[in-house]
């Protein structure tokens, strides 16, 4: 199996969401659990493929094109890490974004969210729809889009800064779930 592993954002380009009482950002914790979960599918057999880039599907030339490289590769399944992140600080949990729930994506996006969540207990936010995510609509194999918890509780960035190894393991033990099941 073939995964391509898109941390979000870029760090020195786009930090994403930023935890300033914590000193995180999005960019470089997606980064961390992207590295990690490379080295657990790795472990289980995997060729994994990690590119972080501030070009998701030609926008910024100048950067590696995630759409394109994932789909020329070409990837078995696509997995984009990020973190949640909102004003109030009270919204927590964890959630999968696909293009469409009733696909193979959807189920791929049901085997990481149940991992994730028996894992870290952390808050079901559930498997959603997201048509308009460039990552998701614009790749042609099974891609999710992985919001492993808000950057932005407290809670949920203390999960994301002492247990990222944990939520990178439930990630990886996700998607062979997902591939054991054909």
């Amino acid at each position: 199996m073939k995964v391509f592993i898109n941390p979000g954002h870029m760090p020195g380009v786009d930090p994403g969401a930023v935890n300033e009482k914590y000193n995180i950002t999005e960019a470089d914790t997606a980064l961390k659990a992207g590295k990690l979960v490379q080295q657990y599918l790795e472990a289980a057999g995997c060729e994994v493929k990690l590119l972080q880039s501030h070009n998701l599907n030609g926008e910024s030339p100048e950067y590696p094109n995630i759409c394109y490289t994932a789909n020329h590769w070409p990837a078995d399944i696509f997995i984009s890490l990020h973190c949640n992140s909102v004003a109030d600080s009270a919204p927590n949990g964890t959630e999968v974004l696909v293009h469409n729930k009733w696909s193979r994506a959807g189920e791929l996006a049901q085997c990481i969210q149940r991992r994730i969540i028996n894992t870290l207990h952390t808050t079901d936010r559930k498997v959603k729809e997201n048509p308009n995510l460039c990552v998701l609509e614009n790749t042609v194999m099974p891609a999710v889009l992985v919001e492993m918890a808000f950057i932005s509780n407290d809670d949920d960035a203390q999960l994301l800064m002492n247990n990222l190894d944990d939520f990178a393991r439930a990630i990886a033990c996700g998607i062979t779930d997902f591939w054991q099941r054909g």
